[in-house]
């Protein structure tokens, strides 16, 4: 199985999936990691922007994400707004939110069982 990571510096877990620099795309067999690919972030609009966007209503697709990270069935952030959180698991991808700051840590979570998913701690705008 595959699971992507949002990450700025392929290290830790960044603190928001749509404006992370990449994603790290773990294999894992029997819950050890085989491989590593680093995905540079150019899926998402968030990603080329240096301000936040101002409140309200934008209703840009999630299309290109959801393309870029289709052969995944996990995905980890520490934030992600609400709308692509929903359209990940709308995508039969998981999306999980997670206090853990650390990509070993939290894979090896994720395959104990104990890597707790905080939706409440998305994002609205």
């Amino acid at each position: 199985m595959k699971v992507g990571i949002a990450s700025n510096d392929e290290h830790s877990i960044a603190n928001h999936f749509g404006r992370t620099k990449g994603f790290i795309i773990a294999e894992l067999v029997k819950g050890e990691i085989k491989s590593k690919e680093y995905r540079p972030n150019n899926f998402t609009h968030h990603s080329h922007q240096g301000t936040h966007e101002p409140q309200g209503g934008h209703h840009h697709s999630h299309a290109s994400i959801l393309s870029a990270l289709k052969d995944c069935e996990v995905v980890i952030s520490r934030g992600m707004g609400k709308r692509i959180y929903d359209d990940l698991r709308g995508a039969n991808i998981e999306a999980i939110i997670t206090d853990i700051a650390d990509v070993e840590e939290a894979i090896t979570a994720y395959f104990a069982g104990t890597l707790v998913d905080n939706p409440e701690k998305g994002c609205v705008h």
